[in-house]
């Protein structure tokens, strides 16, 4: 079994995250906390429950923490993950409500109650991370992993030329974060997944077919380039219609700003890798984070040969095997979605 603490702000790519988790049947999710970015938090948090509840999983503890970056103002990002945040797809209302409790306490209060038991899985902005090691400064030494899902190295942004989307958001917090990290034993750095993997990523409609076919859908989910935009999904399994029409707004965006008709699924690569389920290599690198040049904020820069002099703070995944990914996500997603109907 392993115990969860995520951080999210869902999102097409968080939600096919938490439904890949949801799918595993030795996951425990020990809370999920919101952090604005691809939409504000509190309705990161109404998805992240509906989400949940779709994928079997009611009852876990939805809180929020920071409402915007720790000094500039949110941008959140309708354009790629629509209005609210999962493309296409209208959730149902949640029956639970969200946590009237504080995120970041609830990050302290989990790790300190569970010394070495808990992995923490974040595809957001490090907002709530930031905060909770300003007032548990020894939370490393008491999280068993940490999985980041942010940054590009030797890749092009997705935000700016040199800056990936979670990191440009809040690059206070992820500056903050990496500082942390400085000086810590190597097997407790953090795992980062950067663009530079995680854009290999490439879901594709051939893949929402694999899905609905795992699942047992009578109806074939054909996602195609040549249908309408906004055309909705008529599956008749629910998960699979959600989703669907989820990853068809994001194929619909990459292929506006020229990329193909696909999707980038970065933080499903992220679980994956805090799941230990998918395959990876990684090579331990000092992080720092540009917050201050105009032309370079939220750009990140890992030092892999030790030229700065300072002992590394992550390790950066290097390699990935796509075929070996999506073929465990139609599977345990597939399987997920027949049981749930």
């Amino acid at each position: 079994m392993t115990a969860y603490l995520l951080d999210v702000d869902t999102g097409i790519d968080d939600a096919l995250a938490l439904a890949y988790l949801a799918a595993l049947p030795d996951t425990e999710f020990v809370s999920v906390t919101a952090t604005p970015g691809n939409v504000d938090a509190d309705q990161v948090a109404r998805n992240t429950l509906a989400l949940l509840e779709l994928c079997g999983r009611p009852g876990v503890e939805v809180a929020i923490g920071a409402r915007r970056p720790l000094s500039i103002p949110l941008l959140t990002t309708p354009e790629t993950h629509g209005p609210q945040g999962i493309g296409h797809a209208v959730l149902p209302e949640p029956s639970g409500q969200v946590s009237e409790r504080d995120a970041v306490d609830l990050w302290i209060e989990h790790a300190r109650s569970r010394p070495g038991e808990l992995t923490a899985l974040i595809t957001a902005p490090l907002t709530n991370f930031a905060l909770a090691l300003r007032k548990e400064p020894a939370l490393p030494d008491l999280l068993a992993n940490v999985v980041i899902m942010g940054g590009c190295f030797y890749y092009q942004g997705n935000t700016t030329p040199t800056a990936e989307w979670n990191t440009h958001v809040d690059p206070h917090a992820a500056k903050e974060v990496y500082a942390a990290y400085r000086g810590r034993p190597f097997d407790k750095l953090p795992i980062v997944c950067s663009l530079d993997t995680t854009e290999r990523m490439e879901m594709h409609p051939e893949h929402v077919r694999q899905l609905a076919e795992a699942a047992g859908a009578v109806v074939p989910e054909l996602v195609l380039p040549n249908q309408p935009e906004g055309q909705r999904s008529t599956s008749d399994n629910v998960l699979v219609r959600h989703l669907s029409d989820a990853l068809r707004f994001y194929f619909e965006f990459h292929r506006l700003y020229d990329q193909g008709y696909l999707a980038h699924v970065h933080d499903f690569f992220a679980a994956g890798v805090a799941a230990g389920t998918l395959e990876y290599s990684a090579r331990p690198a000092t992080v720092d984070v540009e917050t201050a040049s105009p032309l370079l904020v939220g750009t990140t820069v890992a030092d892999f040969r030790g030229l700065w002099g300072v002992p590394p703070n992550a390790r950066v995944v290097s390699g990935n095997n796509p075929a070996q990914a999506f073929s465990e996500l139609v599977s345990a997603v597939g399987d997920l979605a027949a049981r749930v109907g």
